[in-house]
C-alpha cells in the first residue's frame, strides 16, 4: 500500500518534470527575439540626441555641486537616514548618533554615543570632503563599522545631503 507521503512526493516529482518539459518545449517553439535588439536600442538612443548643438555634460565636481546644492533637496535625501539618525538640536541618539552640528566635528566623538571600533579609529574631522567619501560607501570608508546603510552613489544626492547637514548647526561652516 502506497503511503500518503509517497503520493505527495510522486506528485511533486511529476509536476516538476512537467514544468521542466514545458519550459524546454516552450523554448523550442518560441525562440527569444534578442538578435539585433542591441542595434535597435543604440539606433534609438542616437536618434534621441540633438545633432545641432553638443550637449553640456552635467557638472560632477563635488565642490561645484555642493555650492549649488539646495538644503531642501538634501532634507529629502536625509529621509533615508532619519530612521537611524536624529537631526534636531538636542535630540537623543538613535541607532546612529545624532547629527546636529556634525560638519566640523571629529568622527566618532558625539557625546554619549558608543561607536564601533572601526569608526573610533577614523579620527578625522567631518569636513565636506570626508563626508562625501563616507556617504558614498560607509563600509569602504571605515571597514567593520556597524552602519548598515550602503551609501549614496549619486554625487549630486550626496552634495544635497551634505548641504542639508551643514544647516544643522547654530553656526554653519562656510562652503568651500
Amino acid at each position: 500500500m502506497i503511503s500518503f507521503l509517497e503520493k505527495v512526493g510522486a506528485g511533486l516529482l511529476i509536476s516538476a518534470w512537467l514544468i521542466w518539459g514545458g519550459n524546454i518545449l516552450g523554448d523550442a517553439l518560441v525562440a527569444p527575439r534578442t538578435a539585433g535588439a542591441a542595434k535597435i536600442a543604440f539606433a534609438e538612443s542616437k536618434a534621441a540626441q540633438p545633432t545641432s548643438a553638443p550637449s553640456a555634460a552635467a557638472p560632477q565636481d563635488f565642490k561645484v555641486l555642493l555650492v549649488a546644492a539646495k538644503p531642501d533637496a538634501g532634507a529629502k535625501v536625509f529621509r533615508k537616514c532619519a530612521a537611524c539618525h536624529a537631526a534636531e538640536k538636542g535630540a537623543k541618539h538613535k541607532v546612529g548618533p545624532a547629527l546636529w552640528d556634525v560638519v566640523g566635528r571629529v568622527a566618532a566623538k558625539a557625546e554619549g554615543f558608543k561607536y564601533s571600533a572601526a569608526m573610533a579609529q577614523v579620527g578625522k574631522e567631518w569636513t565636506f570632503e570626508t563626508l562625501d567619501v563616507f556617504l558614498r560607501s560607509p563600509k569602504d570608508y571605515a571597514p567593520g563599522n556597524k552602519m548598515t546603510f550602503i551609501g549614496l552613489p549619486d554625487v549630486a544626492e550626496r552634495a544635497a545631503a551634505i548641504a542639508y547637514l551643514r544647516t544643522l548647526s547654530d553656526s554653519p561652516k562656510p562652503l568651500p
